[in-house]
């Protein structure tokens, strides 16, 4: 059985990580990006974002000054409970690391009539899904600002299909690419409903950079996506070049006949996710 302090101090564990050290995914595909990035601009950009995440590991300090919010989503199999208090016990953990790790508080008491800092980064945003594998999995992510800011929820024309998402997923790189720090790893949910859809697209950027959809026919359209957002030629920091992207990741789910759902979430070159099976 766990307690809610085990979950909370593996979810601070995985923050502080996910603040400071870059995934090794997300570190390899910049490097190999930088290999093949033809406008100098764009390759320098990339050596940067490759040497800020080697000084960030080495001295411990965050990858980004924007530390985002802290999303957890807890996935419990029917062999667990979970234990009471675990929003308090998290959001304790949370705010200690944020005060010793010296990492930016970001968010607000309320989003539209307290707009004053709570001080701690909390709270956080968990979300609690049964799964049916045995066992406890926390997926985490560190989500900026600007990303967020330049991701989109959007209730397409269920006739649109394909080249309907396809042209919404290029329309928004072009529009926003740019404040989202890219390369970006573009996570694209298609299915459910309007609340539901853009946790699809958040789970989507948890999957490794250069792992293959098992579903054929979502891996043709991540593939086309990908060249499609590269085409535009934004590149690394909005500078030029080939890399605007270093993946789009989909996810689909079932909808109502009448309905199709799209969430396009741009995930920043410092794409901050951590998991761990307890």
């Amino acid at each position: 059985m766990f307690t809610a302090v085990d979950i909370a101090h593996a979810a601070a564990q995985m923050a502080h990580e996910a603040a400071t050290v870059l995934r090794a995914d997300v570190l390899a595909a910049l490097q190999d990006a930088a290999t093949r990035e033809r406008n100098p601009r764009g390759r320098r950009v990339l050596q940067l974002l490759i040497e800020n995440a080697a000084i960030a590991a080495t001295d411990d300090v965050p990858l980004c000054q924007d530390t985002g919010t802290v999303w957890l989503r807890v996935e419990t199999g029917p062999d667990i409970t979970l234990p009471a208090g675990l929003q308090t016990a998290v959001d304790a953990r949370i705010a200690q690391v944020w005060e010793r790790a010296g990492l930016r508080a970001s968010v607000l008491r309320d989003a539209l009539f307290e707009r004053t800092n709570t001080g701690g980064n909390t709270p956080t945003f968990i979300e609690i899904a049964q799964v049916t594998e045995p066992g406890l999995t926390l997926h985490l992510m560190l989500k900026g600002g600007g990303s967020d800011n330049a991701s989109q929820v959007c209730m397409l024309s269920p006739d649109g299909g394909v080249d309907a998402v396809v042209d919404a997923v290029v329309a928004r790189v072009r529009d926003k690419a740019s404040a989202a720090c890219p390369p970006l790893i573009i996570g694209v949910g298609v299915g459910a409903t309007f609340d539901k859809v853009a946790g699809l697209s958040k789970r989507a950027l948890l999957r490794p950079v250069g792992s293959v959809n098992p579903d054929p026919q979502a891996a043709a359209l991540e593939a086309r996506l990908l060249a499609a957002v590269n085409d535009t030629g934004i590149g690394p920091a909005g500078t030029g070049g080939d890399t605007t992207a270093l993946a789009v990741h989909v996810m689909t789910a079932p909808c109502h006949i009448a309905a199709l759902p799209l969430a396009i979430n741009l995930g920043c070159s410092a794409l901050r996710t951590r998991t761990r099976r307890l």
